[in-house]
Protein backbone atom coordinates (compact mmCIF):
# COMPACT_ATOMS: atom_id res chain seq x y z
CA UNK A 1 0.00 0.00 0.00
CA UNK A 2 2.87 2.08 0.88
CA UNK A 3 4.25 2.28 -2.71
CA UNK A 4 0.98 2.63 -4.20
CA UNK A 5 0.81 5.85 -2.27
CA UNK A 6 4.39 6.47 -3.40
CA UNK A 7 3.42 6.23 -7.25
CA UNK A 8 0.58 8.12 -6.83
CA UNK A 9 2.42 11.39 -5.27
CA UNK A 10 4.96 11.06 -7.89
CA UNK A 11 1.89 11.12 -10.28
CA UNK A 12 0.53 13.99 -8.94
CA UNK A 13 3.71 15.58 -8.37
CA UNK A 14 4.51 15.49 -12.28
CA UNK A 15 1.11 16.64 -13.02
CA UNK A 16 2.13 19.99 -10.66
CA UNK A 17 5.60 20.29 -12.42
CA UNK A 18 3.27 20.19 -15.64
CA UNK A 19 1.17 22.77 -14.12
CA UNK A 20 3.92 24.82 -12.82
CA UNK A 21 5.81 25.05 -16.25
CA UNK A 22 2.29 26.26 -18.12
CA UNK A 23 2.57 29.50 -16.17
CA UNK A 24 5.68 31.52 -17.21
CA UNK A 25 5.78 33.89 -14.15
CA UNK A 26 5.64 30.80 -11.90
CA UNK A 27 7.73 28.54 -14.03
CA UNK A 28 10.71 30.92 -13.62
CA UNK A 29 10.21 31.30 -10.32
CA UNK A 30 10.35 27.88 -9.77
CA UNK A 31 13.83 27.69 -11.89
CA UNK A 32 15.39 30.74 -10.07
CA UNK A 33 14.59 28.83 -6.53
CA UNK A 34 15.68 25.67 -7.39
CA UNK A 35 18.90 26.43 -9.54
CA UNK A 36 17.89 24.43 -12.57
CA UNK A 37 17.72 25.01 -16.44
CA UNK A 38 15.80 23.40 -19.06
CA UNK A 39 18.50 21.16 -19.55
CA UNK A 40 18.43 19.21 -16.53
CA UNK A 41 15.17 19.69 -15.53
CA UNK A 42 13.62 16.43 -17.29
CA UNK A 43 16.79 14.50 -15.29
CA UNK A 44 16.02 15.81 -11.81
CA UNK A 45 12.13 15.01 -12.78
CA UNK A 46 13.46 11.27 -12.12
CA UNK A 47 14.55 11.39 -8.33
CA UNK A 48 11.80 11.45 -5.89
CA UNK A 49 13.79 14.20 -3.87
CA UNK A 50 13.27 16.83 -6.44
CA UNK A 51 9.31 15.45 -6.82
CA UNK A 52 8.78 16.02 -3.29
CA UNK A 53 10.50 19.47 -3.53
CA UNK A 54 8.10 20.38 -6.72
CA UNK A 55 4.98 19.35 -4.29
CA UNK A 56 6.95 21.55 -1.73
CA UNK A 57 7.05 24.57 -4.03
CA UNK A 58 3.24 24.39 -4.74
CA UNK A 59 2.33 23.90 -0.95
CA UNK A 60 4.70 26.86 -0.16
CA UNK A 61 2.52 29.35 -1.68
CA UNK A 62 -1.53 29.01 -0.77
CA UNK A 63 -2.79 30.58 -4.33
CA UNK A 64 -0.56 28.32 -6.49
CA UNK A 65 -1.78 25.45 -3.83
CA UNK A 66 -5.66 26.19 -4.42
CA UNK A 67 -5.19 26.84 -8.16
CA UNK A 68 -2.93 23.70 -8.73
CA UNK A 69 -5.72 21.80 -6.30
CA UNK A 70 -8.09 23.18 -8.54
CA UNK A 71 -6.51 22.51 -11.85
CA UNK A 72 -6.02 18.73 -11.14
CA UNK A 73 -9.78 18.34 -9.30
CA UNK A 74 -8.59 17.25 -5.45
CA UNK A 75 -8.18 19.01 -2.67
CA UNK A 76 -5.38 21.13 -1.44
CA UNK A 77 -4.95 18.32 1.76
CA UNK A 78 -4.72 15.84 -0.77
CA UNK A 79 -1.53 17.69 -2.20
CA UNK A 80 0.20 17.95 1.02
CA UNK A 81 -0.61 13.83 1.53
CA UNK A 82 1.29 12.99 -1.47
CA UNK A 83 4.12 15.65 -0.02
CA UNK A 84 4.18 12.98 3.09
CA UNK A 85 4.47 10.18 0.94
CA UNK A 86 7.31 11.18 -0.83
CA UNK A 87 9.60 11.07 2.81
CA UNK A 88 12.19 13.78 4.19
CA UNK A 89 15.13 13.15 1.63
CA UNK A 90 16.47 15.61 -0.31
CA UNK A 91 19.57 15.60 -3.35
CA UNK A 92 22.26 17.46 -3.01
CA UNK A 93 21.81 19.38 -6.24
CA UNK A 94 20.47 18.88 -9.87
CA UNK A 95 22.47 21.38 -11.65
Amino acid sequence: MERANEDHASTLAIEALSFVASDTVLFNRFLRLTGLELENLREAATEPAFLAGVLDFVIADEATLDDFAAHAGIRPQDVAAARRSLGDTYAESFS
